[in-house]
């Protein structure tokens, strides 16, 4: 059976809206499968470029596969008018696609020492394959701590699996919300705020970040200042991706191109160029 990769690189396979989550208002779970072909293989951190037949296509991170590992899942925010179209699909309906493209988590790096995660908001879905990777391989890793901070308690992503990767096997994990209600027992106050106390050996960790800049900012701060090498931390950097190829420039960043040489990227790398606002 020939697989989705072996069409030309901008020409999308067909896929079918297999099944919808509605996670929040805003925000959707898909699952797809491929129409006459066998899904590619991907690496946890890469991304496939979603396209709506009439409207356009969109950089979207793969947060999963299905259980048979026919298809693949993606998590979209409604922000725009591809993600608007993305979100509004009914099952059965089509979508085109192309991917798998870019670099993932360095997960074999990873093994044999601690390993942290740290998520902001929708960041969460660029780690959730990472993270169950690393449960279905529990025993190349040592300590595993998951921090993951979001607006309030209504907008935990994942909670199901949150709550499942906490029984499943052993691994730290701490959600903290901007504004608690009533209701929340949990912590309070930003994500980077949980690394100083997060159980890890900073000369045999790995941190693996995504969420809003600002926020991998003061977490990258914060993994310095507990020790952490920056070539330990890797960040995904996805942003303003239109060809997935590298030859367009929309995701250029300094010399490198997000599309292909990330969107992981180590810490060590971009730190020159990280905090400078208009690259």
């Amino acid at each position: 059976m020939t697989t989705a990769q072996d069409a030309n690189v901008f020409e999308p396979t067909v896929y079918r809206v297999a099944s919808i989550v509605r996670e929040f208002e805003d925000v959707v779970t898909l699952t797809l499968h491929p129409e006459g072909v066998q899904r590619p293989a991907f690496t946890p951190g890469q991304f496939n470029m979603l396209y709506t037949f009439g409207v356009g296509e969109a950089a979207i991170s793969i947060c999963g596969e299905d259980e048979d590992q026919r298809g693949f899942v993606h998590t979209v925010r409604q922000v725009g008018a591809v993600s608007q179209a993305l979100a509004s699909v009914s099952e059965g309906d089509a979508i085109g696609l192309r991917g798998p493209f870019g670099k993932g988590w360095p997960l074999s790096e990873a093994e044999r020492g601690d390993i942290v995660f740290v998520a902001g908001g929708l960041g969460l879905a660029p780690l959730r394959p990472a993270i169950e990777h690393v449960l279905r391989h529990r025993s190349r890793y040592r300590r595993v701590t998951l921090l993951f901070g979001t607006r309030n308690p209504r907008t935990i992503l994942y909670a199901k699996d949150i709550e499942r990767w906490r029984r499943q096997a052993d691994i730290n994990g701490v959600v903290t919300v901007d504004h608690a209600d009533a209701g929340w027992r949990g912590s309070v106050g930003a994500v980077p705020a949980l690394i100083a106390g997060a159980p890890f050996d900073p000369r045999s960790t790995v941190a693996m970040v995504c969420g809003p800049e600002v926020m991998m900012r003061f977490t990258v701060a914060s993994l310095l200042d507990a020790g952490l090498p920056a070539e330990r931390i890797h960040l995904s950097m996805e942003r303003n991706m239109k060809c997935a190829i590298g030859l367009c420039g929309r995701c250029q960043y300094g010399h490198d191109f997000i599309c292909k040489d990330g969107p992981v990227m180590r810490y060590d790398r971009l730190a020159n160029r990280f905090s400078v606002r208009e690259i």
